[in-house]
This record gives C-alpha cells, structure tokens and sequence, in this order.
C-alpha cells in the first residue's frame, strides 16, 4: 500500500467516524440508529445487527440504578464514551455511554450486542478458538464480540469517537436503508418487559432471534415516569 493511498483511506476512515454528537441524544434512539453501522476494532470490522438501550434514571436493569460509581461514570464523562464491565466474573461486554440533551432523563447506555463479521475473520476465529466453526456465531453476543475483536477492559472510560480504528462508522450514504425489529431485552430479570432490543431484520448474526415484533422503536426515555416492572 503507497503512502498517499493509505492517507487517503485513513481519511476517508476519520470521516465516518461518528461523534459526540451522534451519541448525544437519548438511549433508545441511538441504540436503533446504530443498527447497520460498523464498528472497527484494529483490523477487525462488523456490522452493528443488535443492541439495547438502558436508561441511567429509573431503569432497573441499569447499573445507575444500584450502583453509585456507574452514575458518578455518567456524570463525569462525555457521551460516546466506552462503559465495560464484566459481566457474571466472565465476559467483558462493551457499552458507549448517551448523553440526550433532555438532561438525565435521557442519559443511559448502548450496549452492543451482536456483529456480523466483515473484517479481520482470521483473528476473530483465533481469539474465539476452534469450537467456534461457524463465523455467524463469531460475534453473536455481547461477550462473544469483545473477545473476537480484542477489546480490552483497560478502555474503559476512553472516548469512542477519536481513534477511526476504535469506533463506529457511519452507514454509507447510498447503503439501502436498514430494517429494524424491536423486541425486549434479554439476560435480565429486571425491566425485562421493556421493548428496548433492537435487532437488523432477518441477520443470522444476533444473538437470539426476536420473539415478537413491537411497535415503537423510536419511543422516548421516560426515566422515572416509565413504570418499571418488578423481578
């Protein structure tokens, strides 16, 4: 690759890079917007095919509603800034944080949890070992991508909408547009009821098919107005 080709690429890169501001807006619509962009990690891509939103003010299934530190990491820190944590002492899962202009109300979390692999297939297959003989299954979990992709507890707290080599790209321009199904989210007993996954139609790639379809994918955080159901 000669030089003024990779500055080229580079650039072109820097220039999908999504903001701050794209994550400056409420959970639930930044979770269905990022369906069918790319998140880059090294010389590993995948596509965004599944996500849920969290609430930081009155959703149970949040870290913000029993644990200080996870709302002390919201107030101090800029959206679009990455939240990992490991989950069950097993699986590192990767969050970017939201800031709605709503103030708290519209706070939250993204968490992404399933890719279809489009890149660097070879190193995802080494990092997930030989068990894993169908690369649909590569990515097809939370804990399943930051393995695959290589993503380390240790950028926690550290922007992603600096670096183009880690973060999310923005869908191309002339790219058909994206089917959504909504469903609700899964591996919690607590506000389980709440239709806040969000899963690319038909992808063999999430992590399990949706039940049901829901309408109101676009639906607006009502923090603590929303009645949250009880585990």
């Amino acid at each position: 690759m000669n030089r003024q080709f990779a500055t080229n690429a580079a650039q072109d890169a820097a220039a999908t890079l999504l903001g701050q501001d794209f994550f400056a807006r409420d959970p639930l619509v930044c979770a269905a917007d990022l369906i069918g962009c790319e998140l880059a990690w090294g010389d590993c891509r995948g596509i965004v095919v599944e996500t849920e939103a969290y609430a930081a003010l009155g959703d149970e299934a949040c870290h913000t509603f029993l644990r200080r530190g996870a709302q002390k990491f919201v107030d101090e820190h800029p959206a679009g800034t990455a939240y990992i944590y490991l989950n069950y002492g097993v699986h590192w899962l990767l969050n970017a944080l939201v800031k709605g202009r709503a103030g708290a109300a519209a706070d939250g979390f993204v968490l992404i949890r399933a890719l279809e692999p489009v890149a660097g297939l070879a190193e995802m297959r080494a990092r997930r070992g030989p068990a894993i003989t169908d690369d649909r299954h590569l990515c097809s979990g939370p804990g399943k991508l930051t393995q695959a992709l290589g993503v380390p507890p240790a950028v926690h707290g550290h922007s992603l909408c600096v670096d183009p080599r880690r973060g999310f790209h923005a869908r191309a321009s002339d790219a058909p547009p994206v089917e959504i199904v909504t469903d609700v989210r899964i591996g919690i007993s607590r506000a389980a009821d709440l239709p806040w996954r969000f899963l690319l139609k038909n992808n063999r790639c999430v992590s399990r098919p949706p039940a049901r379809r829901i309408d109101g994918a676009n639906q607006k955080c009502q923090g603590p107005r929303r009645r949250l159901s009880q585990s």
